[in-house]
């Protein structure tokens, strides 16, 4: 029998949802379901997006231009310019969601068995997308005690071979919600340019920023024009997930040549998606505000819900929707899916994704979880109680369980 290629035996299944058959079978039951587990968020997608499509009124639904249409390039180009950042629409090739444009950046920047240096945890499908191209992801672990804080800069030297290819960071991180500011992006500054690295930098929640901070992207450091490639999409900032419309930026033509070969390979990004894109980077600041608003009021209402359940430990959380938490339990894995499995409270139960995916390092993260807070407050208050409930069951079902 033919055999599948080491590199799918290799790639993990998503923690984020893998989980999924359980949840149905929990539905089919007829219990509800708060989806903590997955970013999509629940607020709708701007009016002017729709709009944008309707006023098309395409007869034939084309292919686009490999690089992405011009009218949005160039939309994606104003957006920057108002944020300070001189982003010229030739410095943007669109692609199927951020999802391609990292596969199409490890493909174009590393060969085979290249290292990559990203602090853990991650988001889970940056393993994916590296064994997909045969590219080795070395972790460098933050921890939850110190708000999963960017590490010294002499942990990141001691990690460089002659393999190391990039340093490669989310910020605002997913799954962490830890935002780094100027301070530490300049020091990796000092190493990318020491090392003469790329620095591959995820910021497609850079709206989403709390406390009163302003986000930090590395297309304002100076001397790196050469080394920094920015993935950005829709998906999280119009709440357009299922457009699957993302953009690799970079100033390094050698870099968007070879990836423009991908592109071209592809074909064309969804046209659709695109038209609505294209209106939706036109929005004033003040769309941005308000959503920015409301995850405040989110973030600030899971954080006191989670310190008040007893043994749960919730760090810090400045940025994006996502808090990487500690339970009072021994293995999240087991107890996500006896959540789904065998629990209920008010017919309903809590999805969460299982830490230990977001980690490359063997152990680490069994007692974790992550939590997107996509849900109003009134649905994370049920939530949550439901979740407090659940640890208690939880708990005890095990104690009698180690008594037995």
């Amino acid at each position: 029998m033919p055999t599948i290629s080491d590199r799918m035996q290799a790639m993990p299944a998503s923690p984020i949802r893998k989980l999924v058959p359980f949840a149905d079978a929990a539905k089919a039951r007829g219990t509800h379901i708060y989806h903590l587990n997955i970013g999509q968020p629940d607020i709708e997608t701007p009016a002017e997006w729709w709009q944008a499509i309707d006023n098309a009124q395409l007869k034939v639904l084309e292919y686009s231009h490999s690089q992405g249409i011009a009218p949005l390039r160039k939309s994606i180009s104003d957006y920057y310019k108002r944020l300070d950042y001189f982003i010229r629409p030739d410095d943007v090739i669109v692609t199927t969601g951020a999802s391609e444009a990292l596969n199409f950046i490890f493909a174009a920047c590393m060969n085979p068995d290249d290292e990559v240096i990203i602090p853990e945890p991650f988001y889970a499908n940056y393993n994916g997308f590296a064994i997909a191209s045969n590219v080795k992801v070395v972790p460098i672990t933050t921890h939850i005690e110190d708000d999963f804080a960017l590490p010294d800069i002499k942990a990141f030297e001691k990690l460089i071979t002659p393999r190391t290819k990039a340093i490669m960071i989310c910020n605002p991180g997913n799954p962490t919600g830890v935002v780094y500011q100027l301070e530490a992006l300049e020091k990796l500054k000092q190493i990318v340019l020491k090392y003469d690295l790329y620095l591959i930098a995820d910021e497609v929640y850079r709206e989403f920023v709390y406390d009163g901070e302003k986000h930090a992207s590395v297309l304002g450091m100076d001397s790196l024009e050469e080394n920094v490639i920015v993935v950005d999409s829709v998906s999280k900032r119009f709440s357009a997930c299922g457009a699957r419309i993302g953009c690799v930026i970079s100033r390094n033509a050698e870099v968007m040549g070879a990836i423009m070969k991908m592109a071209q390979a592809r074909l064309s990004p969804p046209t659709l998606g695109q038209l609505g894109a294209q209106a939706a980077y036109q929005l004033p600041p003040s769309y941005y505000e308000g959503v920015n608003r409301e995850y405040n009021i989110r973030r600030d209402f899971l954080k006191q819900a989670l310190d008040a359940i007893p043994g749960v430990l919730c760090p810090e959380v400045n940025g994006a929707f996502y808090a990487m938490v500690r339970l009072p339990v021994e293995d999240t894995e087991q107890f996500c899916q006896w959540m789904l499995e065998s629990f209920e409270y008010k017919g309903a139960t809590v999805m969460m994704a299982p830490a230990a995916g977001f980690y490359a390092t063997p152990g680490l993260g069994s007692d974790e979880v992550r939590l997107a807070y996509v849900l109003n407050t009134e649905d994370l208050a049920k939530a949550m109680e439901c979740l407090a409930e659940g640890i208690k069951a939880y708990q005890a079902v095990r104690a009698e369980s180690t008594a037995g």
